[in-house]
């Protein structure tokens, strides 16, 4: 099963390469107010969701936990606690850069790193948490096998992504994402395409049971996922074996 993202931007069609540079251009370009646009475009909803992400993900003291491309640092935040190591792994220095300013003094750590070649041993982290990140990875597929290789055998992997909504829902929803969503990225972000991108590449994400296909072939048991917002967001899980 593959998710046939790494040749895509959006809707069009591009390299690899070129997937990636683009990704990253966007997400420099949206930095400072990234987490002010998720607030606007989700109506606040969006930290909701990533408190829902942070129980299912059940910290713990004495944990090594890492949250993958969450460089604004607002999941990080409530991972946070003294008795246990928390850190950002990101791939766009302009957004961990805000994430270091708000996390000042909570301890987190931040690392740059891509998913797909995360700067961490083999075996070494109790808990890996993504919120709205897997999509935006060059391969999504190529992400979920380093997010096994980095997480010890019992590890536990939470995924927060946007995914397909309920039908009775789906004709307001695509009509609010293609017509509302860019214009408010003009408004606020001054980023017009990155949002148009944005919307796009949730529309190419594998749904809940094809997400759950992907984890498992990546090698994940008990694995699970449950719908948020009538499925307009959901909340993945699994667990590394533990032999």
């Amino acid at each position: 099963m593959t998710s046939s993202l790494s040749g895509t931007f959006g809707f069009q069609s591009v390299t690899p390469e070129e997937r990636e540079q683009r990704i990253r251009a966007v997400f420099n370009a949206v930095a400072p107010r990234y987490d002010l646009m998720n607030d606007v475009m989700s109506f606040g909803i969006h930290r909701l969701w990533k408190r829902a992400m942070v129980r299912a993900a059940r910290p713990a003291a004495g944990q090594v936990i890492v949250d993958l491309a969450g460089g604004t640092g607002d999941v990080a935040r409530l991972l946070a606690a003294p008795d246990r190591r928390v850190m950002v792994c990101d791939p766009s220095p302009e957004m961990m850069a805000v994430g270091e300013k708000r996390c000042r003094g909570l301890g987190v750590q931040f690392v740059e790193g891509k998913a797909e070649a995360m700067p961490f041993e083999t075996n070494s982290v109790d808990t890996l948490t993504i919120a709205f990140g897997l999509r935006n990875a060059t391969s999504p597929e190529a992400a979920l096998a380093e997010i096994f290789r980095v997480l010890k055998p019992g590890g536990w992997f939470v995924c927060l992504e946007f995914s397909k909504p309920w039908a009775l829902i789906r004709p307001f929803y695509d009509a609010y994402s293609f017509h509302v969503i860019p214009r408010l990225g003009a408004w606020i972000a001054r980023e017009p395409a990155a949002y148009s991108y944005l919307v796009e590449s949730i529309r190419r994400f594998p749904d809940q049971k094809e997400m759950a296909g992907l984890m498992r072939v990546a090698g994940f048991e008990r694995i699970d996922w449950r719908n948020l917002s009538m499925g307009i967001a959901c909340l993945h899980s699994g667990v590394k074996p533990a032999s």
